[in-house]
């Protein structure tokens, strides 16, 4: 997800989508120590688009906090 879109996104929405993308994280990480999935990209990815979020969400609750 880019960045533009990420900002789009209301604080409730962003929660959400946090919520969303650790679940996704973690049954990735499940599925290569299994043997099931080999593409550890993915989790790195996930986990990029993770740290934006968090940023975003961040920046949104300081300023909401003013």
């Amino acid at each position: 997800m880019k960045i533009t879109d990420i900002r789009k996104l209301s604080t409730e929405e962003l929660t959400a989508e946090t919520v969303k993308l650790r679940d996704e994280i973690a049954d990735l990480k499940r599925h290569i120590y299994m043997g099931d999935n080999q593409n550890v990209r993915a989790v790195r990815n996930k986990r990029k688009d993770l740290a934006r979020m968090m940023t975003v969400l961040s920046d949104q609750l300081v300023k909401e906090a003013k």
